[in-house]
């Protein structure tokens, strides 16, 4: 029986080299066998690692949000061959991240999973922010539709208040900005933010600052990969 690799992927264009354990590397290149979110980006992340020379003799599986749960589970079949890989689109697999279903599959199956070292988007902001890293909540995506999405943050908010926990979302790239402004329209003036955009990236940009503030200086985020923080006050 084989394991599961939980492999890391860089958060953008990054040398793997920069971002990701030599280790690391080295095991995703002794791998022959992938379930991947995106069949184009897994290419390029391993030939990057250094598989480009072998990129086609490799076996890849697609498991994404359109994955059937009758084809997850025919993924069992692979332990029987070996080892296998798990690769999201950027930073550690099977956070906000179809991927789980193979690793909860893998529990039931009794195959051991390993994780791997890499780049978290959710960790790397939260540590940067200067927010509480002591009590903390991931809640992933809000909602898309404006009505819902206010009404969640409006409830990440009193949350945050409520416990004195710091809040960390993620956002599809594209409706950063509409969230961001939502965040700054609904949020108490003394409300903390953190925008951490292209993390690891030569571009990165990463700035807490209460609300009122944000309303004075406003930030254009556009198509970046961003995750905010959000820390309300009693």
């Amino acid at each position: 029986m084989g394991r599961l690799y939980l492999i890391p992927a860089p958060l953008g264009d990054n040398d793997p080299r920069e971002v990701i354990p030599g280790p690391v590397l080295e095991r995703a290149c002794s791998i022959g066998v992938f379930v991947v979110e995106e069949l184009r980006t897994a290419r390029r992340f391993l030939s990057s690692y250094g598989l480009k020379g072998r990129i086609d003799g490799l076996e890849f599986h697609l498991l994404n949000e359109h994955t059937a749960p009758s084809e997850v589970e025919a993924l069992a079949a692979l332990f029987r061959k070996g080892d296998v890989g798990l690769i999201t689109e950027a930073g550690l697999p099977a956070v906000a991240d179809p991927g789980s279903a193979l690793v909860a599959l893998a529990h039931r199956e009794g195959v051991e999973v390993v994780p791997l070292p890499g780049p978290s988007s959710l960790m790397l902001a939260l540590m940067a922010s200067g927010l509480n890293g002591q009590s903390f909540a991931f809640r992933g995506y809000v909602p898309a539709k404006t009505e819902l999405r206010r009404e969640a943050l409006k409830n990440v908010e009193r949350t945050s208040a409520s416990l004195s926990q710091s809040q960390i979302i993620i956002e599809t790239p594209y409706r950063n900005d509409a969230l961001f402004r939502d965040m700054l329209e609904i949020f108490a003036p003394s409300t903390s933010i953190c925008v951490a955009a292209d993390l690891t990236l030569p571009s990165a940009l990463v700035r807490t600052m209460k609300v009122a503030d944000w309303r004075k200086t406003g930030l254009e985020i556009g198509r970046r990969p961003c995750v905010f923080v959000v820390l309300a006050s009693r």
